[in-house]
């Protein structure tokens, strides 16, 4: 993939399943692969590391980049930190009202998630900011001293601070701050984090930061202590960048997603390269399948809910459904089959790696013949067939059809759930999914993607080299990256001289503040990229879109991208810029990704494999195998095939075509 690098690189993907490495180093990609350790993640990474720098004569000016699941987890599992929150008077209770949006509308026994803090850990301090920053109530410093020796008795991990309008005048949240700092214990700040309005996703974000940080700051502990594991590291974010680990401090919230924002990274960069720019990443995984829509570039949101948690932090726009590898199949109270979002994950597995008790979707696979039992892992882990086809006719049996129709039935119900995840970031935003490419890996993409680029109307399905290590070698691309944002509420008619030069003046603001952090990154004020953009939309409006600031032309953007969006504009309608967002990027040396000539379309014999059958659409086919990794650029190979590779195994199923093209992608075309 690559060549001409001095330093070895490492990537890190700390999934629920799998440990995922990748290294560049000399010209040469390197891979590995360990199972994870779901009640400590940092041992599989270190164990991981240590293995593959095993192979290096020297481990000095090693860089790593670690996208982490231990945020995530932490999350959705409900297993952080005990956390109070400190509030203004009267607030104590807003994570718990919320919004008035029902999770499911016509759910009558809808229950919303508990909120992060219990209300005996939420406390209210007279103070009261306006909406202005003018403070009309200083904060009670003895209440706050009180507050303080009471908080000190309930042995706390963490402390969230929020304060009304904050955002505009930090002062008593920073006053707040000081006097609760004799408390030795991580504080979470409302206006560092989120210097935003719309306090509930405000405080919420904060909470959740608040929440996870110990537990974070426990993982990176393990690594640093560790003597198997470089000292310097840098931490992968959901933003598609990376930061320091030393420099992290309170951004642990930006961690969450950054396992799957490496793969839209490494998708992007590798289709770029490919001459495919507009496409659907589709990253299937052994407990979740992520997909992300690239028009041209990678779309960002700063808008994401983790198990019912309104969060709100930049991030790339990922959709992310249970449905992966190591999804359980079960059936309903109505008899009907239903395919995760429970997944057997690393530990016990699915039953063919030979421990696990569930049917899952990687069993149906092994059954129906579409992954070798005896290559799974580049050989190196045996699946277990027999006890495979046990439980799954034991399983069909319950169900009332055949082993084969169980089997297929768990895969069809699976790729709907997918399919649907594609639909919500393409049909339903106004894209036609006829006019990308989709761009397949996880260990597990590849054994799906064509039949979901067929139901979907997609053309071509593109599988990168090591597809199954793929946000690992995304993590390689990521530059250091920060971001920034503050709500300033402006209304505008029209893009005017003078409009420029305020809105030149607040993200002046936001320059020095990066310029001055970025600086601590290593990266001096003419290394740095700068982006601007704007949080805009009509007056009156509770809604905003994300518009490139350019100082002509940022209203007729915001007009057509509503027009995009939501089928109309309104060009006669004053126009409201409600945030300044900013983004500092301090680029890095990326991994180049190897163009070769092409070698014919004939396949070398040492690439096939065996003829076996496999099942489609119920019936056996006779099916030959192929060795990806001896497969060379202008190969072609007419389906039904099976190409195996060691992270991952990709089907390409009949009137289906698979090319090589001359970065050793997999190309699949239908007729």
């Amino acid at each position: 993939m690559e060549k001409h690098h001095r330093n070895p690189k490492i990537g890190v993907d700390t999934g629920g399943t799998f440990t995922d490495i990748v290294m560049s180093v000399d010209g040469t990609l390197m891979t590995h692969k360990v199972l994870s350790t779901p009640r400590n993640p940092a041992h599989a990474v270190i164990r991981g590391v240590h293995d593959i720098l095993e192979r290096l004569p020297t481990r000095q000016n090693v860089t790593i980049v670690h996208g982490s699941t231990v945020a995530t987890n932490a999350l959705l599992e409900r297993r952080g930190a005990k956390i109070a929150l400190v509030t203004t008077r009267g607030f104590e209770d807003i994570l718990q009202i919320g919004r008035q949006a029902r999770p499911s509308l016509y759910d009558f026994w809808v229950e919303r998630p508990a909120p992060l803090v219990p209300a005996e850990r939420r406390f209210g301090i007279a103070e009261r900011t306006l909406h202005t920053g003018a403070i009309e109530t200083p904060i009670d410093t003895a209440q706050l001293d009180t507050l303080a020796a009471h908080l000190a008795t309930l042995e706390l991990d963490a402390i969230a601070i929020g304060f009304l309008f904050a955002y505009v005048n930090p002062q008593n949240e920073q006053i707040a701050a000081e006097h609760l700092a004799t408390l030795n214990v991580p504080i979470s700040c409302s206006h560092e984090l989120l210097p935003e309005y719309r306090e509930y996703e405000r405080f919420s974000t904060t909470v959740a930061n608040a929440y996870i940080r110990p537990t974070l700051e426990r993982h990176l502990a393990t690594l640093t202590k560790s003597q198997r594991f470089p000292k310097a590291f840098r931490l992968m974010l959901s933003n598609g960048g990376s930061i320091s680990a030393r420099n992290f401090h309170a951004a642990g919230i930006r961690t969450v997603l950054s396992g799957p924002a490496g793969g839209v990274i490494g998708a992007y960069h590798v289709a770029k390269t490919a001459g495919y720019e507009k496409i659907i990443t589709f990253d299937m995984g052994g407990t979740s399948t992520d997909v992300s829509l690239c028009d041209g570039g990678i779309s960002m949101t700063t808008e994401s809910t983790i198990s019912g948690l309104p969060l709100k932090v930049p991030l790339i726009d990922i959709h992310t459904v249970g449905a992966g590898g190591g999804s359980i199949a079960t059936v309903d109270a109505g008899g009907a089959l239903r395919v995760g979002p429970e997944s057997a994950g690393a530990d016990p597995g699915p039953i063919c790696y030979g421990k696990g008790e569930d049917i899952t979707v990687t069993d149906a696979n092994l059954f129906l013949g579409r992954i070798e039992a005896t290559r799974f892992l580049g050989g190196k882990m045996q699946l277990a067939s027999d006890a495979t086809r046990a439980h799954l006719e034991t399983f069909s049996r319950e169900i009332g059809l055949s082993p084969v129709e169980a089997a297929d039935g768990i895969l069809k119900v699976a790729n709907a759930t997918m399919e649907r995840a594609i639909k919500v970031i393409s049909v339903e935003r106004g894209f036609d999914t006829r006019d990308f490419t989709l761009v397949s890996f996880g260990g597990a993409g590849g054994l799906h993607a064509a039949f979901l680029a067929e139901n979907l109307g997609i053309q071509t399905v593109l599988i990168p080299p090591n597809g199954g290590l793929l946000s690992a070698y995304g993590m390689l691309f990521a530059d250091v990256v920060k971001d920034y944002s503050q709500t300033v509420l402006w209304t505008f008619q029209n893009a005017t001289e003078g409009n420029g030069e305020k809105l030149n003046a607040g993200f002046a603001t936001l320059l020095a503040r990066a310029e001055s952090e970025m600086q601590m990154e290593g990266f001096a004020k003419h290394q740095l990229k700068i982006e601007s953009s704007l949080d805009m939309r009509y007056e009156g409006q509770s809604y905003e879109l994300n518009i490139p600031y350019l100082e002509t032309d940022f209203i007729a953007k915001f007009h057509a991208a509503h027009e995009q969006r939501f089928s109309y504009a309104r060009p006669e309608a004053v126009v409201e810029v409600v945030n300044l967002r900013l983004t500092a990027i301090g680029e890095t040396e990326k991994p180049a990704i190897r163009h070769e000539p092409p070698m014919g379309a004939k396949v070398s014999p040492d690439a096939r494999g065996a003829t076996k059958p496999v099942v489609f659409d119920g019936k056996s086919c006779s099916t030959d195998f192929y060795r990806r990794e001896a497969l060379r650029p202008g190969n072609e190979i007419e389906g039904p095939a099976i190409i195996t590779e060691f992270s991952a195994t990709t089907v390409v199923p009949p009137d289906f075509r698979a090319t090589v093209d001359a970065y050793r992608n997999l190309i699949l075309q239908h007729g």
